[in-house]
């Protein structure tokens, strides 16, 4: 006969076991980016110039089979050519309202600035703007970063 406390005790180390071995979701195949679009986003006159900065707004969308119920978000803008980061901005915790996240816009806090009277339309013109790209990374718990998204940002002035 075995004793009610090494029943509930094997019954835990059971349960635990099946989640700690549980097959990770493949995030590539159960997420995509959807509703994308980017620009440069006009950030107003900082410390008096007017400042331009890298903007993406997009929705993630699961295979309804995934059941996830949130990732973590990193999402890395480079200047065109170039290997070294920009920026990177980190989302912690975007959560699913059914299948689909809510509309997510991630700005860069870098950018460009350029002395007034030179408009914010003419920056993009300016011989040293340099194009932006945006790679758009997720990971679930513990599990490594995997690349859902990439995409380079048109010169197109947001003002939302």
């Amino acid at each position: 006969m075995i004793a009610r406390p090494a029943v509930v005790t094997f019954g835990l180390l059971a349960a635990m076991s099946s989640v700690v071995c549980s097959k990770p979701v493949d995030l590539k195949q159960t997420v995509q980016v959807v509703d994308a679009s980017s620009g440069w986003f006009d950030a107003g006159i900082q410390e008096g110039k007017n400042k331009l900065v890298p903007s993406v707004t997009f929705r993630l969308k699961q295979d309804p089979a995934a059941d996830l119920s949130s990732l973590s978000l990193n999402l890395v803008f480079t200047a065109e050519g170039d290997t070294e980061h920009f920026d990177d901005v980190f989302v912690q915790r975007v959560a699913f309202n059914g299948n689909q996240t809510d509309p997510l816009t991630v700005r860069s806090k870098f950018g460009y600035t350029g002395d007034p009277p030179q408009s914010r339309a003419e920056m993009l013109k300016n011989s040293q703007f340099r194009d932006m790209n945006v790679q758009i990374f997720a990971k679930q718990s513990s599990s490594q970063w995997v690349e859902l998204h990439r995409l380079k940002l048109p010169r197109t002035l947001l003002t939302r």
